[in-house]
């Protein structure tokens, strides 16, 4: 089964594995899951490491992306055009593209955030 990570949740797989609900480790330990990082948590990461809110250097990105079998999820013309049927729920302009991203490849995300499930048709672990 194709899962989708959102930002917190690898960050989390990474830095501080005991953060991760039962359900999300999972995900993790399971072969059956095929992992994935959106290209929007790259962007959503350097900008809050350009910012000074995180200290996650590209380095340990790298190491992440490999260490837990990751493929990444291009942003596509698809996904884009699925941000005009996505409700203003969430703030966060990131996490509400990778809903869309979610909801255009319909594929659950694995996420902490309580917001995502709000949306009418997507489906969270956590």
């Amino acid at each position: 089964m194709r899962v989708l990570l959102d930002t917190s949740t690898f960050l989390f797989a990474v830095e501080s594995p005991a953060k991760l609900s039962a359900a999300a480790r999972r995900v993790f330990s399971k072969s059956s899951f095929e992992r994935e990082l959106s290209v929007i948590s790259f962007v959503e990461m350097a900008i809050k490491r350009a910012s000074g809110k995180l200290t996650f250097t590209p380095d340990d990105f790298r190491k992440g992306i490999n260490d837990l079998e990751l493929r990444t999820l291009p942003v596509t013309e698809v996904h884009a055009t699925r941000m005009f049927d996505v409700p203003l729920y969430h703030p966060d302009p990131f996490d509400r593209l990778l809903v869309a991203q979610a909801l255009a490849e319909d594929i659950p995300i694995v996420t902490c955030d309580e917001t995502f499930e709000r949306y009418q048709g997507l489906k969270v672990i956590w």
